[in-house]
């Protein structure tokens, strides 16, 4: 596989995920945990179909089982953060919380061997920062009614997905293969922990069940796969760069539809939050030249 094919199907990751929030809202009731369960053993039982038809089920053998619980971790434990955070805040407001991850990322980069954190990198996060800082004080609400636990579970998970997508950096011989794995034990661990913790609510209507099916094959299914390939062996920078795009397509795609309203102050956060994700990327890339 080249390293230009690579980049595309990686970017193909970055589409999916600016639809997660608004398939996410169309899944309500049902529970964060039977949300996880019900997504990722989607995705886990198209990712075995395509191990059948691909390199088979013996590569699987040849990872370690330690890959497998870091790889089981994160993606379970940003779902139930991201998923619970839809549940009890204000949609756009947690998406965008939510997608400093990208900025994260760039952070926490530059704390790897070999890299350091530049002037830019400083700045960047402190626009990022005040953009998020508009989404909270814009909301025109006493403290008492601002959901704190909501957006701070947003904010979290944004730090648990930076972190993944760091650390699985330091697995590039690891094959893309494993993540039906990640994804399979998951939607294992979502299932005892929506019985003990949840009740029981499923999708309503053919919206409700598309949303579900949806989120299973693109944002919390294929997407996983696209975006391992695209890591390990496309553009990381470009890719990286790229993902800064996600949290503006996501708050577009609520607006369009129509679950947000497009306020001024909605929309410089965003751009805020894009531009300082964006200005950190510029740091990387000085950085590598």
């Amino acid at each position: 596989m080249t390293r230009q094919k690579a980049t595309a199907i990686g970017f193909t990751a970055i589409l999916m995920w600016a639809l997660l929030a608004l398939m996410t809202i169309g899944s309500a009731p049902v529970p964060p945990f039977l949300l996880n369960a019900l997504c990722f053993g989607i995705g886990g039982a198209i990712g075995l179909v395509w191990i059948g038809f691909g390199a088979g089920f013996g590569v699987l053998r040849q990872i370690s089982w330690k890959v497998y619980v870091f790889g089981t971790i994160g993606l379970f434990g940003y779902h139930a953060l991201y998923f619970t955070a839809f549940r009890i805040a204000p949609f756009a407001e947690t998406g965008l919380i939510a997608y400093l991850w990208p900025l994260f990322i760039v952070l926490f980069s530059g704390l790897l061997p070999g890299e350091r954190l530049r002037p830019l990198h400083v700045i960047g996060a402190l626009v990022a920062f005040a953009g998020a800082g508009l989404i909270v004080m814009g909301r025109g609400d006493s403290a008492e009614a601002v959901p704190v636990l909501g957006l701070s579970l947003a904010f979290l998970c944004a730090l648990a997905w930076a972190a993944y997508s760091v650390l699985s950096r330091r697995l590039g011989d690891v094959p893309t293969e494993s993540v039906v794995v990640y994804c399979l034990l998951t939607a294992a661990l979502s299932v005892p922990a929506h019985l003990i913790w949840e009740v029981t609510a499923w999708p309503q209507g053919s919206w409700g069940w598309l949303s579900v099916i949806g989120l299973g094959l693109g944002p919390v299914g294929a997407a996983f796969f696209t975006w391992d390939i695209g890591m390990k062996k496309g553009d990381i920078q470009l890719l990286g760069v790229a993902s800064y795009a996600a949290p503006l397509l996501s708050t577009l795609a609520l607006i369009a539809a129509g679950l947000a309203e497009g306020k001024p102050i909605l929309l410089l956060a965003a751009v805020l939050i894009t531009g300082g994700a964006a200005l950190a990327a510029r740091a990387s890339l000085k950085a590598q030249a």
